[in-house]
């Protein structure tokens, strides 16, 4: 099987290609992005023609935390839609019976039950430090039921919790919660800095799903791990959750990385800044039932992408810090 992989150089794009070779997996194409702008309509379906895969995962995107969604609203929301509109109906066009589209548990709304089962999709408002994003997201959803509702295609999503892992975005600002607290406390740890400050009040509570879990749950769904799950199987939504159905406040977070990097200062919450979703833990039940759940614990987690992200500064590797 030719499988093409978009954003195959991405956190969660590499992860899925170290699987897909790990598991002999060989024929993956993939395409860097001064080769392949997949915002370009005309250059996604000609690369589509000329390629014919037989699959595709769709793992390209632009994303980035509360500040660069605030910062870049129109490029989040014109980016997404655009990737998500021409890699879909590229593939569709020529031919491709099956796809996997990566999206994001920011598609539901911001006052939801929790946790939060796949119907919540679009019974409510969104939060809005997100919403061009979600937006965007939602509208691939929307894009795979249409073509499997028209055309018969086999078009699935996967919505991870939030995710982290080796090849995460570092910045101080624009990176999401987890990666940005792991620089600070790491720069306040070799400073010997006295105090860290954090965004918001540290009340909110997030899940977190390592990335090389992510990528097992994608190729699952898909049937590329050779597991159980089959499209007969396959739910009336083309969405699924993929998390471990727990969660984790900010500030009891930002311990867990104090502690582990070593920094001995007080942690302050500056509650001038935005918080986000108050909660945001994922009912994966769906995805339990068909066989699949996530193995890498957080302190697991944690301690591994703490020990890639020192072995990245060791040999002197450059963050992407972006």
């Amino acid at each position: 099987m030719r499988i093409y992989l978009a954003g195959h150089n991405g956190m969660v794009g590499s992860a899925i290609l170290r699987l897909l070779r790990a598991t002999g997996t060989d024929d993956v194409i993939t395409a860097d992005r001064p080769d392949l702008d997949l915002t370009d309509q005309r250059a996604v379906r000609d690369f589509m023609q000329a390629q014919r895969p037989d699959a595709v995962i769709l793992a390209a995107a632009r994303v980035g935390g509360i500040m660069a969604n605030a910062t870049y609203p129109a490029d989040f929301i014109h980016d997404n839609l655009m990737i998500a509109s021409n890699v879909i109906h590229a593939a569709h066009a020529a031919g491709v019976q099956r796809l996997l589209q990566l999206g994001s548990s920011c598609i539901y709304p911001r006052d939801t039950a929790q946790p939060i089962t796949e119907n919540a999709l679009l019974t409510g408002q969104l939060e809005p430090t997100n919403a061009p994003y979600a937006i965007a997201k939602i509208a691939a959803i929307k894009l795979c039921e249409s073509y499997n509702r028209q055309y018969g295609r086999d078009y699935r999503s996967v919505m991870p919790t939030n995710i982290y892992g080796p090849g995460d975005n570092f910045h101080s600002n624009h990176a999401h919660v987890l990666p940005a607290l792991l620089l600070r406390f790491h720069t306040a740890r070799q400073t010997g800095a006295k105090h860290v400050t954090i965004w918001g009040s540290g009340t909110p509570r997030r899940e977190f799903l390592h990335v090389d879990d992510v990528a097992a749950g994608a190729l699952f769904v898909m049937g590329l791990d050779k597991g159980r799950y089959a499209a007969e199987t396959m739910p009336d939504q083309s969405h699924l959750n993929i998390g471990w159905g727990t969660d984790i406040s900010v500030l009891d977070l930002a311990q867990m990385i104090a502690d582990l990097t070593g920094f001995r200062g007080a942690i302050l919450c500056d509650a001038s800044k935005p918080d986000g979703t108050p909660r945001k833990v994922l009912d994966t039940s769906r995805m339990q039932r068909l066989g699949w759940a996530p193995r890498i614990t957080l302190p697991d987690g944690l301690r591994a992408t703490y020990d890639w992200f020192l072995s990245q500064q060791k040999a002197g590797r450059a963050l992407r810090c972006s």
